[in-house]
């Protein structure tokens, strides 16, 4: 029997998680992160099937992704690290998806760069849900004054985005985005990476960001 492909197994993975936890696999999205890595190996997923990717730069993805967005339309691509607000416009005109609104100055840039654009990018809020001083997210306690801003902008803002911090239980952390994400009514949380994500899809991930478990030790 051949062995499975790296992504056939993380989709395996995925759908013992959501089966153990009583939830459907089609309602978690994997958002392959091919950040630093070439266009061949994105292409080798795309033909398994992917169509999801995530890339941490906007840099980055201008100079890689044209023409595979152009050759495989159907693709979507998030922006999965954290915004400058001068690249706020870029990201809107490149991006499908925005995991990484966590401040006021962002929000007004996203909100300007999607009124000129003509185009309403779908956003997570990250949440800074371990208090780490040197990690970029939101503060729980700044979470509502942020989504009302939001929603007074009209940005649509779909879910909550968390990193918890390294080398500890993640658990507890994706529960508590869980619990926020369903205490604002919002349905959707995006959580877990390659170490953690069947955890996080047992405690309510709608989108799990894996890089290394797909493409290997990146470059």
């Amino acid at each position: 029997m051949a062995a499975l492909s790296p992504l056939a197994a993380i989709r395996e993975r995925i759908a013992r998680s959501a089966e153990i936890a009583r939830r459907k696999a089609e309602d978690v999205t994997l958002v392959a992160v091919s950040k630093t890595h070439p266009a061949e190996a994105i292409l080798q997923l795309i033909r398994e099937g992917q169509r999801v990717f995530g890339e941490n730069r906007v840099q980055e993805a201008d100079a890689k992704w044209p023409a595979l967005q152009e050759a495989y339309p159907d693709v979507e691509l998030h922006l999965v690290g954290q915004l400058q607000s001068n690249k706020a416009e870029d990201a809107v005109r490149r991006f499908d998806c925005i995991h990484s609104l966590d401040r006021p100055s962002l929000l007004t840039a996203l909100a300007r760069a999607m009124d000129k654009l003509g185009r309403r990018v779908p956003l997570f809020v990250q949440v800074n849900i371990g208090a780490e001083e040197q990690k970029g997210g939101c503060a729980i306690i700044d979470l509502p004054a942020l989504l009302t801003e939001a929603r007074t902008a009209d940005l649509p803002v779909i879910g909550l985005m968390c990193v918890p911090p390294a080398g500890i239980e993640a658990a507890p952390f994706f529960a508590l985005l869980a619990k926020l994400a369903d205490d604002h009514g919002l349905p959707s949380r995006s959580m877990g990476m390659s170490e953690d994500f069947e955890t996080a899809v047992m405690l309510g991930a709608t989108h799990v960001r894996v890089g290394s478990a797909l493409f290997g030790t990146r470059g």
